[in-house]
């Protein structure tokens, strides 16, 4: 009885002296709660922080109807996938054969899935829904623009259906026929193999036995799957329409329209028949006839789909190409004019002169005296130097745009003063960049066409406190907490009387103190519970957000604060230029953003890469692009403002269809161009990247005549940037001016230009044959936009003509003897020269180049200063201090040309040497000599020794931050070069 005794409770006591599975089991399982639970959190505090940003913006409908869109078809794609492969499933399991002789091997295969086989038939189907649900909820965007399709009323030349069929409706019925046929076929999978494991297929010696049932229901589903690629084939004809793949074109060409088309209208109706034979078989039990019809079908789908069209491709397109295609190259060039918008461009021959003469300029005084000879891309160093104050101030571009000053026009180069927080140093702590360092203050802007004395640039606005002619700072809100360089988050507002926030240094208010200020906007959502600072906590992993006891009831988070993104949130169907700008509107500094609609299923027209014809590079082609467009329009104006965040979008193209639709599905949420207020619209300009696809279609689609554009005779593209060196692949920009076309009035403008396709930069002898120009001048009327807005303008030069063209100009400069040799005296000691951006010009019956020269010393507090001109005409070409300067020397004495540079009084130079080699006549004009010149070696000897002490001074002023130094001596540099052009017989 002992030992009996002692051996029962042996085991007991040792279970009870460590644990067992049972008592782990409860801890694993709060564990494994406790973590989903935790997941769970982390999406509900990104789903929150989402919804109270939009909530805020008063979008909240944008992200509700995304939310509920796309959760609803991720249960509907989710049901129907799992539920077809759940059902094939388990009819195969449940009428598989009781009795059926397995073979050994799958006797051990129902062994080992037995004890899961609940688990498997549940769990794949779901895995398989999920991955259905997700792929049904990523097109929520085209399953809500079918819904709300709206008619383009243009018929397509081929079926003469609605175009809105091929952009709202065909994607759909053809995602809807793809995911059905990927359910069905992955249900057969399921079928074939549950049968086969269970017995309804077995294989007996070479014959393949199947079950009744198993025949039923394996016929069905190929019926079916048959049955949907009928759908798809005859859906694949209207596809044609939109194909541009390896092709001469898109759309349908001469072989589709003849072969394909009707190949697949042929194999729809066979696919239809073969179904039908399953179905037959289904109930008959005969698999002859189904076997032999997809035999036929495979059979069928060879001749005609892919022999067929490939003889009539060599035997009847190839040997004729160019007539055999021509009314489809017609339907391709009408269509794509028609879908880029650049359908009613206006082409003007335009057969310009290469002789300047005297008074020539007089009837371009509106063109002239707005030259810009500021470069904004080579003066963001001295708007930083001379404007930007602390280091922790940036300005991270410059735009140009018009104000209306003393009553006049002028073109200014404009940038926003940003906070930039990674140049704070050591005072970038968590606290400063949370809390102090919030927004930037204040824009500055420059006149674009003068220049001081010294080469600088003349501020219209500038300064901290800001103040010039578009304002102070008490008539306007300078602070800038949206912009494009704005930190990633902000705590503001909830300071009360202790401001922290800080507005620009020491010094400059009224005590002497920091300017600083509370924010008093309503642009983010507010820290007002637990709650809301728990969830953005984790957003943004920060504790500080949680446990600062500067976040308090008041307190409002501002996030997602670059222009360009808050558009895109809440217009998320909109593609966003790539250059928001900012202007003064109304007291307010206000960002403008241009919004487009595009869409790659226009029939016939052709596809572009946005992100290709919009490069600055003509390098940037992708191998395989994925933001193909084939249809663009400008539908959406949209404003930022940059102390608050509001977005404010605006129908700009209410006629767009795809804009339309999008109302349909976010309604109330684009305003009516009538709501744009006068001062708006007299800032709203013609958009970049528009314009850059624009300019790159109508390279080769200027062409219009079907032969010709087959041959590409007279194919043309944007010459690369003269300024690069020989090699760099950037394309030459498009710039803004005021200008006066020919035949137009002046107005705000944007230009580009061409050279023929077959030249590069590499060989400098591009001669210019376009000139396209766009009406950037929307007009100061409330809400209504200006009649000439949006016009393109084409200048086409005859083909015997043999203007030069950027490229070539660009050289001609460069291999100028006298201009190469002020250039060599301006780059001596420390100093560089950079070139302006290149300016082409249709004034004086011809062409007129014009292009900025600075100067910039290396040392790192050094910023470019505008020291000459050049300017070309012809073959001809004057290089002087100021710009009329350089006109009068180039059209020889007057030149009638009204200009507002005040870029110095210098005598300049010219381009001729003294020696004779002019084509005129004079002495030492440049523009031609007759005689020798003269050169006085003590004076130039002394200018030369000025100019270096000049440049040894300003360094020397650059390195002491004394701008003021370097300001004279810039001006003794200036005076040194002009007497050493003097004294070398030139002045």
């Amino acid at each position: 009885m002992t030992s009996s005794a002692s051996a029962a409770s042996g085991p007991a006591s040792s279970g009870a002296g460590r644990p067992g599975r049972s008592s782990r089991a409860p801890i694993l399982i709060t564990i494994g709660i406790i973590a989903v639970l935790v997941i769970f959190f982390f999406i509900f505090a990104s789903l929150a922080t989402d919804y109270l940003w939009y909530q805020q913006l008063g979008f909240t409908r944008v992200i509700m109807t995304q939310w509920i869109t796309g959760t609803s078809l991720f249960f509907i794609g989710f049901l129907a996938m799992a539920a077809p492969v759940y059902v094939s499933i388990s009819l195969a399991f449940r009428f598989r054969p009781v009795y059926a002789k397995l073979g050994s091997q799958l006797d051990r295969y129902q062994q080992v899935i037995e004890p899961l086989r609940r688990t498997v038939m549940v769990g794949i189907p779901v895995v398989l829904g999920l991955f259905g649900g997700i792929a049904a909820s990523s097109h929520w965007s085209m399953v809500l623009e079918y819904l709300n399709r709206t008619p383009f009323g243009k018929t397509d030349p081929q079926f003469h259906l609605d175009v809105g069929f091929y952009v709202f409706s065909l994607p759909f019925y053809q995602g809807i026929v793809g995911f059905a046929s990927a359910v069905v076929l992955l249900s057969a999978i399921a079928a074939l193999a549950t049968s086969y494991l269970y017995g309804g297929l077995r294989l007996s010696g070479r014959e393949l036995r199947i079950s009744r049932v198993a025949r039923v229901q394996i016929a069905t589903t190929a019926a079916v799957y048959l049955a949907l690629q009928a759908i798809s084939l005859w859906l694949d004809q209207y596809a044609t329409l939109t194909d541009g793949t390896n092709k001469l074109l898109t759309g349908a060409t001469y072989t589709d329209v003849v072969a394909g088309i009707p190949a697949k209208q042929i194999l729809a109706y066979a696919a239809a028949v073969v179904a039908i034979l399953f179905i037959v078989t289904a109930f008959a039990g005969r698999w002859r006839l189904p076997l032999i019809g997809t035999a036929l079908l495979i059979i069928i789908s060879l001749l005609i789909g892919a022999v067929y069209p490939w003889i009539v491709q060599r035997f009847t397109v190839d040997p004729s190409v160019k007539t055999v295609e021509s009314s489809y190259i017609e339907r391709n060039i009408k269509a794509t004019r028609e879908a880029y918008g650049v359908a009613n461009v206006k082409e003007t021959n335009y057969d310009a002169k290469s002789t300047p003469t005297k008074d020539a300029l007089a009837g371009d005084a509106a063109t002239t005296e707005n030259i810009r000879i500021i470069d904004p891309n080579l003066v963001t160093d001295a708007f930083a130097q001379l404007q930007q104050y602390k280091q922790y101030y940036s300005f991270s571009s410059l735009d140009v745009d018009r104000y209306t000053i003393d009553g006049k026009s002028q073109d200014v180069v404009i940038a926003v003063r940003e906070l930039d927080q990674a140049s704070l140093g050591t005072a970038n702590t968590p606290y400063n960049s949370t809390f102090v360092y919030t927004h930037g203050y204040g824009v500055v802007a420059a006149y674009g066409n003068r220049a001081s004395s010294d080469g600088q640039p003349v501020f219209l606005e500038s300064g901290i406190p800001q103040k010039g002619d578009l304002g102070t700072s008490k008539t306007i809100q300078p602070r800038i907490y949206f912009g494009e360089n704005s930190p990633q988050y902000s705590i503001v507002g909830g300071n009360g009387l202790n401001k922290v926030e800080l507005d620009y240094p020491s010094g400059n208010d009224d005590n002497g103190n920091n300017a600083t200020t509370t924010y008093s906007g309503n642009g983010g959502p507010k820290l007002d519970s637990l709650f809301s600072k728990l969830i953005y906590a984790i957003k943004f992993q920060s504790t500080q957000i949680l446990l600062s006891n500067a976040v308090n009831s008041k307190s409002q988070i501002l996030y997602d604060r670059d222009p360009a993104t808050r558009v895109q949130k809440v217009a998320p169907y909109l593609t966003i230029d790539k250059d928001p700008y900012a202007a003064i509107i109304n007291g307010h500094v206000v960002w403008i953003v241009d919004g487009y609609t595009t869409t790659d299923d226009y029939p016939y027209s052709d596809q572009q890469s946005l992100t290709a014809a919009t490069s600055s590079s003509s390098a940037s082609n992708p191998a395989f692009p994925s933001d193909q467009i084939n249809y663009i329009r400008n539908s959406v104006k949209a404003t930022v403002d940059a102390y608050t965040g509001k977005v404010t979008l605006y129908a700009w193209d209410s006629s767009d269809p795809v804009l339309k639709t999008w109302q349909k599905v976010f309604p109330s949420t684009v305003k009516p161009i009538s709501d744009m207020s006068g001062t708006l619209m007299s800032h709203v300009r013609y958009p970049e990247d528009l314009f850059k696809v624009q300019r790159s279609i109508l390279g080769t689609y200027h062409v219009t005549d079907a032969g010709s554009w087959y041959s590409s005779d007279d194919a043309w593209t944007t010459p690369n940037d003269p300024t690069k060196s020989t090699g760099d692949s950037t394309l030459q920009a498009p710039y803004y001016l005021t200008m006066k076309l020919p035949g137009q009035d002046a107005a705000f403008q944007l230009y580009s230009t061409y050279v023929p396709e077959q030249q590069t930069q590499a060989n400098q002898r591009s001669v210019l044959t376009g000139y396209l120009s766009a009406d950037s001048d929307a007009g100061s009327t409330k809400g209504k936009i200006g009649k000439d807005y949006g016009r393109l303008t084409l200048l086409t030069l005859p083909k015997t003509d043999n203007v030069a063209g950027p490229g070539q100009v660009q050289a001609n400069f460069n291999s100028d003897t006298a201009v190469a040799n002020l250039l060599n005296i301006l780059a001596k000691g420390d100093s560089t020269v950079k070139r302006g951006n290149l300016l082409t010009l249709p004034v004086g019956g011809g062409f007129l180049y014009v292009q900025p020269v600075y100067v910039q010393s290396t040392s790192n507090t050094s910023y470019p200063i505008l020291q000459k001109v050049l300017v070309s005409f012809g073959d001809r070409i004057a290089f002087e201090s100021t710009l009329k300067g350089a006109l009068d020397q180039l059209f020889g004495g007057d030149s009638g040309a009204a200009t507002s540079d005040g870029s110095g009084t210098g005598t300049g130079t010219g381009t001729g040497t003294g020696t004779g080699t002019g084509t005129g006549t004079g002495t030492g004009t440049g523009t031609g000599t007759g005689g020798s010149s003269t050169v006085d070696s003590a004076a130039l000897k002394q200018a030369l020794a000025d100019a270096k002490q000049a440049l040894a001074d300003r360094t020397a002023a650059y390195k002491a931050n004394d701008l003021e130094a370097a300001a004279k001596a810039d001006t003794a540099l200036q005076n040194a070069i002009n007497a050493a052009i003097k004294a070398e017989g030139n002045g």
